[in-house]
């Protein structure tokens, strides 16, 4: 039987939920997640809502109806309240709220907000999940696994069928033969992996601003693909005229001032997947993030190796081009070169954190 409480808990819940949806678009453009516990859960800040409650006085202020007053006089202390120094403000307080939602939540929530297909994944999912299901009964196996149920049925049966239950004296004692154990059986499953690798341009005209959009992006973009796949593995690279695998946290607060060669992340990243990630086996996404710098000799060469290696295995290539004070912006015009040539090749601009709704959109949008 549900409660009053229960119900209205929920109500609240939901309602909730309904801020957080009327208000994504805001959460997802300006990065306002309080922080992840684990991977699963994040807390979301709201405007407070308050349910209702019964606040009491203070204690010896008279009960209902006693004492002097007139109709309609409030009811409540006289005396002021409260130890605070200074003036007294006449503008009201913001009061926030820290909503849990899961990953999951969050992924129906953005798949509804910017309509995104579901992914279907590509070729065979030749990764095998091994799932164990206890679906039958045996007559041996460890005390853990006794089946008590059977075991007492078993005996029973056995002591009426040699006249030896007495209903009066209904004391049953299993032996050895009557016992029953469960039994399992392991089921192979397919599963659909992801691998993700993250590219940056880390070089000095990559500004925290900058870095700052492309966490928010990767985050989301990162929620989408989580709610798709069975698991989904990432590595990131960063470069500057060199390229380095690094971890999460060194790759959004790495800085360098080096010059720009694209093509070398590229060798970086092509080594990662043919070390971890076999095409055949993985669904592989590639979201690359400058600010389109790039030395101009070697454009010919990052193309080169977009064309014959990364497109033909990637179920995506996306590149983002964070808008710069510094840098040139010639990458991306290199690229729109080949957009016609390969449908799974995705090309965004962002101009600022308003830009990083339209870019996951443009990014996830065509449900590869």
């Amino acid at each position: 039987m549900t409660r009053a409480i229960d119900r209205d808990n929920q109500r609240f819940k939901q309602i909730v939920r309904g801020k957080v949806r009327e208000n994504l678009k805001k959460y997802i453009t300006h990065g306002e997640i309080l922080g992840k516990q684990g991977r699963e859960v994040v807390s979301i800040p709201v405007p407070n809502i308050e349910i209702p409650h019964f606040r009491h006085g203070k204690k010896g202020n008279g009960g209902v109806g006693q004492g002097e007053g007139d109709v309609g006089q409030p009811i409540g202390s006289s005396e002021e309240e409260g130890d605070g120094e200074g003036q007294a403000g006449d503008q009201p307080g913001q009061h926030i709220r820290e909503a849990e939602m899961t990953i999951d939540e969050l992924a129906e929530m953005l798949a509804q907000e910017l309509h995104l297909p579901h992914i279907v994944p590509k070729g065979q999912n030749t990764i095998k999940a091994i799932k164990t299901k206890y679906d039958s009964i045996r007559q041996t196996g460890p005390d853990s696994l006794r089946h008590f149920k059977r075991t007492y049925k078993r005996a029973l049966r056995r002591l009426m069928a040699s006249d030896q239950y007495d209903p009066k004296r209904p004391i049953i004692i299993p032996t050895r033969e009557d016992e029953r154990f469960r039994a399992w059986t392991e089921n192979p499953l397919p599963q659909a992996n992801a691998a993700v690798i993250y590219i940056m341009d880390v070089s000095g005209s990559m500004t925290d601003e900058q870095k700052s959009i492309v966490r928010t992006e990767a985050f989301w973009i990162d929620t989408w693909l989580k709610s798709q796949y069975d698991g989904v593995e990432r590595r990131y690279v960063v470069h500057d005229a060199v390229a380095h695998e690094v971890d999460e946290d060194t790759f959004f607060r790495t800085r360098e001032s080096g010059g720009t060669r694209i093509s070398s992340a590229y060798v970086k990243a092509k080594s990662i997947i043919e070390r971890d990630f076999p095409p055949s086996d993985w669904n592989i996404y590639l979201f690359q993030f400058s600010d389109g710098d790039n030395w101009g000799e070697d454009n010919n060469a990052c193309i080169k190796q977009l064309q014959e290696f990364f497109l033909p295995t990637c179920n995506l290539v996306c590149y983002g081009q964070v808008e710069s004070p510094y840098g040139s912006g010639d990458y991306i015009r290199e690229l729109r070169k080949i957009t016609s040539k390969w449908e799974n090749l995705v090309l965004s601009e962002i101009k600022d954190k308003d830009g990083i709704y339209e870019s996951i959109r443009t990014f996830l949008g065509k449900g590869k």
